[in-house]
């Protein structure tokens, strides 16, 4: 014990004589190395020299820059939908998007950059079922997964080691026996707390684990950013799940803390859950080391892979509705910032109403700037975040943007009836977007996310109805009201604000 106590002093000497340099390596890899926001420079050179050594500790845990990663590139998949892309592109450019959806060519140019910028292509044959409670949702998944025939992919940010998990476990592990291939994907963050055995049980019984970004020696987790955000399941490539659902008991409204927990999940059939396919998939790639691209079976009903190569060609002369859906991935390892981009575009488009839900509103500054502006251009500009926080620092930076919007005329919500964490915009009744994204700097670039925009007018007023629905039981946030806080808050407000670039 003496020994461990005196090489600690050690280190600690060493440290306290070698900071100088140092705070002078890492500031000139931040200013010169790595490509950041100005804003973000500036905070971590701040934090490296007003908070020493833990300035260096919070670098190495949160600092790190994967943005020029290509991590999940795989030839086999781009050369499969090259085709695919090439053909859409085409199709949109010289015809009326109104062949594919129920919209106008208004929204043809976000379809092109979807194509161009990421390889999401628009699928028509959709439907989609909502799920806004955690039982509801689950109960369908489990009878989802009991009629698996050839394969279970199921990925999370967050599993839990708790009832909703063990409800979840026999049904796997009786498909596994039963010959289907059943892989879970899990963030290594958010399954930290999950005890290897359980996983153990899992492998015994024929079910693949991965993990994303696995913590070291144990528990210990050196990466605390470019955490994997993102909740998908596919089942046979006949039935998806994409939203903001976890595994874990408050997501079934069963943690007193956080009371009920209102989320939104979206149950995708159609040509939508291949691309969610393609996207577990690839991260299944990075996580596991398996290349399921190999293995065409995953993805086509035959083995030459043309499922792929026609993903999403479009058949004008079919003459039911049509329900168009594009998949959309952000990540640090992208060259754009997709997700956010795509909200900008929606917002810019709005002509009278932009309806957003997040569990954390720490915008950057263009996302931030074309809300205003609608606003100000009398489109009906309105936000709901959580009236409780779950992340202190988070939710009151989100409190302090909420006061620019405010002052530009925009209407903002606290939700009182538990816990908001549905993550999702609307824009008149037109398009929606929802997914694993909040509307925060760090979904937008430091965690890997997906959504589903959904270019159809009658699911896009069903969530709409839902948002006036949840108005019922929100506090609104009036100028009035917001001048009237406290200077405590207003103190805890600027403070976190100053952080919003590291949060």
């Amino acid at each position: 014990m003496d020994t461990i106590w005196i090489q600690t002093v050690e280190l600690w000497n060493w440290l306290m004589n070698h900071l100088i340099y140092i705070n002078l390596v890492l500031s000139i890899i931040i200013v010169f190395f790595q490509r950041r926001d100005p804003k973000a420079v500036w905070t971590w050179l701040l934090a490296l020299y007003f908070i020493p050594v833990f300035g260096i500790l919070f670098y190495l845990l949160l600092g790190q820059d994967m943005r020029k990663n290509k991590m999940f590139r795989v030839k086999e998949i781009e050369d499969r939908m090259s085709y695919s892309i090439k053909n859409q592109e085409d199709f949109l450019r010289n015809n009326d998007m109104s062949l594919v959806s129920s919209l106008s060519r208004d929204y043809a140019d976000l379809v092109l950059y979807n194509l161009e910028t990421s390889g999401s292509v628009l699928t028509v044959d959709n439907e989609v079922t909502i799920f806004t409670d955690g039982e509801d949702k689950f109960r369908d998944l489990r009878n989802e997964l009991s009629k698996a025939v050839h394969f279970i992919h199921l990925q999370y940010y967050i599993i839990k080691d708790d009832e909703l998990f063990d409800s979840i476990i026999p049904i796997l592990i009786e498909r596994a026996k039963a010959g289907v291939e059943v892989r879970i994907l899990c963030d290594g963050m958010g399954g930290r707390f999950m005890p290897k055995s359980k996983w153990k049980l899992l492998k015994e019984n024929g079910v693949k684990v991965g993990i994303f970004f696995p913590p070291i020696m144990g528990r210990l987790q050196l990466r605390v950013n470019y955490r994997n955000h993102r909740k998908i399941v596919v089942i046979d490539n006949r039935v998806g799940y994409v939203g903001g659902f976890n595994i874990g008991r408050e997501y079934i409204s069963k943690d007193a803390k956080f009371g009920y927990w209102r989320d939104t999940h979206l149950k995708l059939t159609g040509g939508s859950v291949l691309s969610l396919q393609i996207r577990f998939a690839l991260d299944w790639n990075y996580a596991a080391g398996e290349n399921l691209f190999k293995h065409m079976k995953y993805f086509c009903e035959n083995d030459d892979g043309t499922c792929l190569e026609s993903l999403g060609v479009v058949d004008i002369t079919r003459k039911e509705k049509k329900l168009g859906i594009q998949i959309i991935a952000s990540g640090p390892d992208a060259g754009s910032r997709q997700i956010r981009d795509n909200y900008l575009r929606l917002f810019s488009k709005a002509r009278h109403h932009i309806y957003i839900q997040t569990p954390y509103f720490v915008p950057d500054d263009a996302v931030l700037s074309t809300l205003r502006l609608a606003a100000r251009s009398g489109v009906d500009v309105r936000l709901m975040i959580p009236c409780k926080p779950d992340h202190p620092f988070v939710y009151w930076a989100s409190y302090s943007y909420v006061g620019d919007l405010l002052s530009a005329g925009a209407r903002c919500y606290t939700y009182e009836n538990g816990f908001l964490h549905a993550k999702g915009v609307m824009t008149d009744g037109k398009v929606s977007s929802y997914g694993t994204a909040n509307m925060d700097i760090r979904s937008f670039e430091l965690n890997f996310e997906v959504n589903a925009v959904i270019y159809d007018e009658e699911t896009t007023q069903k969530l709409e109805e839902l948002f006036l629905k949840d108005l019922e039981v929100c506090k609104e946030i009036t100028p009035e009201i917001y001048e009237d806080r406290s200077i405590f808050i207003r103190i805890k407000e600027q403070g976190s604000r100053l952080l919003s670039p590291l949060l």
